[in-house]
């Protein structure tokens, strides 16, 4: 087989292979859109210009000190808001979902949490085993889908009819626009529809100096290298993209519960 081919192929070939290499390297990790690569850009970075700070855990950040974390302070300001993993899927519960969602309250953040999709089951069963595993409260910030993959056998126009699926069901429930989490590259290909652009943004983009992103959004997920005291190990670092008082203005005010009927259906 090695000799059908002339030797100065093979060199083409070759130098084809690795210039394709260096492109995908680039374009996934290294270009200003890329999600992250903390062994490229290190330790991390701060945006300039934001003072409402906060952070996003699960049970990766294990035992918590909430009495240190209370004092915490990034760039010199407190540490306004924690997101909390609640649930993923339509049947897995975050071990430390409910310690953290309680202590948070307790401890004066402001506080959230949010579903991490999964392309195992429909978006149905899944915003139903959200909406019966968490019980948000008049001060919360709105209920957030956390949405990073799409199945590849499902079709761009099916994969967005099912994320606003779940996103109306849980609407429907809290009377609010729910948070959708995702990142840049993952937003302009697949949830690009003007219909997404109703729902605040929370964007993940990490190692750059400023969002690349031009349409608006609420939160930055700007690394995930962030240390604190109180947390053993690395936790997400976001901010809120206004003032306190804006951040207050988006929580859930008072609701309508709805008819223990619908709750034994969720």
């Amino acid at each position: 087989m090695l000799q059908r081919y002339p030797r100065w192929a093979w060199w083409v070939g070759g130098i084809g292979a690795v210039v394709l290499y260096v492109w995908v390297f680039y374009y996934f990790f290294v270009g200003p859109t890329g999600f992250r690569w903390r062994a490229l850009y290190g330790d991390a970075r701060y945006p300039d210009g934001y003072e409402i700070h906060g952070i996003d855990i699960s049970h990766y950040q294990g035992t918590i000190e909430w009495d240190k974390l209370r004092h915490a302070r990034i760039e010199g300001c407190p540490l306004r808001f924690i997101i909390i993993k609640s649930t993923e899927g339509s049947s897995i519960l975050d071990e430390n979902f409910n310690d953290y969602f309680y202590n948070a309250r307790e401890y004066g953040f402001v506080r959230g949490a949010y579903h991490f999709w999964s392309n195992q089951s429909s978006a149905r069963e899944q915003a139903y085993y959200f909406l019966k595993q968490v019980h948000l409260e008049k001060g919360d910030l709105p209920p957030v889908l956390d949405i990073e993959h799409k199945p590849k056998e499902r079709s761009v126009e099916d994969f967005q009819r099912d994320v606003l699926t779940w996103l109306h069901i849980v609407e429907d429930r809290y009377h609010v626009k729910p948070i959708l989490y995702t990142y840049y590259k993952f937003k302009e290909a697949y949830l690009s529809a003007p219909v997404f652009d109703d729902y605040p943004y929370w964007i993940a983009h990490y190692y750059v100096n400023k969002v690349e992103y031009k349409g608006p959004w609420k939160f930055w997920q700007h690394t995930d290298v962030g240390r604190l005291p109180g947390i053993k190990g690395y936790v997400d670092f976001n901010i809120y993209n206004g003032s306190y008082y804006d951040l207050k203005q988006l929580t859930i005010g008072d609701f309508e519960h709805e008819d223990d009927d619908d709750d034994d259906e969720w």
